[in-house]
């Protein structure tokens, strides 16, 4: 590609799905070449919907996206399209390109080194633990040496070192990247600007400097904001109380009531729309069957996944009621792989009470039906159906009218992550079962998530490789799968 100073630019670009789903309203942003960019903004704000006009697989209903001449772009998704599971490793690799590569496999071999994998190419994708796919979906973009290199939500499923060793590989890297993420530490490591899309007024806005940065001059600039329509809500109380006033008099008097109403008209037209993208949910309960005791979940061993080999292990933990467990241990484990056949009640050596209701949170929503709308997946875990508390509880996890006749498939990954949290709180589960219940969820989220997890006064059984999730969380027992 030759040398461009941007070499991507939206001029006046609006976007929208369906006549009732405006994402963009004419937005105007450039980046430069050698930039390491964080876009920002609520799920479901568009942000995967930027990275699709960037690609130039959505198209805009009015405006330009501009790109330098022979500028090459590679993305590495949130997730594994569901086609492309049942491929092998090697297949997967060959689908990245429009040609035969003849080298493919020494290409696979040092884009795998890269992101400190190493995995049989025979393998299908989809017996690769979530951890494992992350990393392959990376190695997926980054093996088409791109001259733009799109990320989303690239540290979701990735364990500690993981993060790491992505963290040090964006810091070094040469080339231009955008990144859409929810991690703030990760993301502070190596931004240089933010570009942040407000979920309600559909604009952008370009800030330059690290990310944390940009998070002080968005709260500074919303509390100026929020300072200056108070100051001026009270300028326009007092010329309509004095318009009231005078409005009651006559001759001039009159004519200055009328004066004084204009001017406050004009100050109600000054008010800015404060930033209101930075809402989170509200604080929610679940709560927990009500007819269990004594011992709920028995494991006297377990298997793992050990240079690809399974290593089965004794155990002695036992589960009561109030009882929390953190199932840790490195990407590949077989963590995942645990967690669903406890769910299914079919995990070797685990023993579930009989009659306990079972909630499954899984990483990629596989428990959640696509093609249902957001309100039969609701309605769906309700053993009494009623609207109105059906609607309350999804108001909380910012689900509104508007999203309730969508199917779910159609939805962010973040906002499919919010309905299954919507779920959870419409049910009475006995064993509450999450594998890695942060990933797509926007960071200001998290700590009310935890708090009700903390909360929860029945069994649960969870994953997560965020320490600063976990942390918020009373852990009774820690299951240690570890080589």
């Amino acid at each position: 590609m030759p040398r461009a100073e941007h070499i991507i630019n939206f001029s006046d670009v609006s976007f929208e799905f369906g006549s009732h789903k405006p994402i963009l309203d004419e937005v105007n942003f450039s980046v430069r070449e050698g930039m390491k960019v964080t876009l920002m903004g609520q799920n479901g704000a568009g942000k995967s919907t930027i990275f699709g006009l960037i690609m130039d697989e959505l198209k805009p209903e009015s405006g330009r996206v501009n790109r330098a001449p022979g500028l090459t772009i590679a993305t590495a998704r949130q997730v594994i399209p569901r086609d492309e599971l049942e491929l092998t490793v090697r297949e997967f690799f060959e689908k990245r390109f429009d040609k035969v590569i003849y080298d493919i496999d020494r290409r696979i071999d040092e884009v795998l080194k890269v992101v400190n994998f190493s995995v049989s190419k025979e393998k299908h994708v989809k017996d690769l633990s979530g951890g494992q796919q992350a990393r392959l979906l990376l190695a997926s973009a980054l093996i088409q040496d791109p001259d733009l290199l799109l990320l989303d939500e690239p540290t979701n499923n990735l364990d500690v070192a993981g993060i790491a060793h992505l963290t040090e590989f964006l810091k070094n890297y040469q080339k231009t990247c955008i990144v859409i993420s929810h991690d703030a530490e990760f993301l502070n490591a190596f931004t240089d600007a933010v570009i942040y899309l407000d979920v309600f007024n559909r604009k952008i806005d370009q800030f330059v400097g690290n990310y944390l940065d940009v998070v002080e001059q968005i709260s500074a600039r919303v509390a100026k904001q929020e300072s200056e329509n108070a100051r001026l809500a009270k300028k326009i109380q007092d010329n309509k109380d004095k318009s009231n006033f005078f409005s009651h008099k006559g001759g001039k008097m009159r004519f200055l009531a009328k004066k004084l109403r204009e001017e406050a008209a004009e100050m109600e037209e000054s008010k800015v729309d404060i930033r209101k993208d930075d809402k989170t949910i509200r604080p929610f309960t679940i709560e927990a069957q009500e007819d269990m005791g004594g011992d709920i979940v028995r494991i006297s061993s377990y298997s793992m996944m050990i240079d690809h080999e399974v290593v089965t292990k004794e155990s002695g933990i036992v589960l009561k009621k109030n009882q929390h467990m953190l199932l840790a241990g490195p990407n590949g484990i077989g963590k995942s792989t645990f967690l669903e056949a406890i769910a299914n009640n079919e995990a070797e050596g685990v023993q579930i009470t009989e009659g306990i209701d079972i909630c499954y949170y899984r990483q990629d929503f596989s428990t959640l039906n696509f093609e249902h709308t957001v309100r039969e997946a609701l309605f769906s875990v309700m053993k009494v159906q009623t609207d109105q508390a059906m609607r309350s509880v999804a108001a909380g996890f910012l689900i509104t009218h508007d999203m309730m006749n969508i199917k779910v498939g159609n939805l962010s990954e973040g906002q499919k992550g919010l309905v299954a949290f919507a779920q959870i709180a419409l049910q009475k589960p006995g064993l509450l079962i999450l594998d890695e219940p942060t990933n797509h969820i926007n960071f200001r989220h998290i700590p009310i998530i935890a708090q009700a997890l903390d909360e929860y006064k029945g069994t649960m059984i969870f994953v997560s490789h965020v320490p600063e999730f976990f942390a918020q969380i009373r852990i009774d027992e820690v299951l240690e799968m570890e080589p």
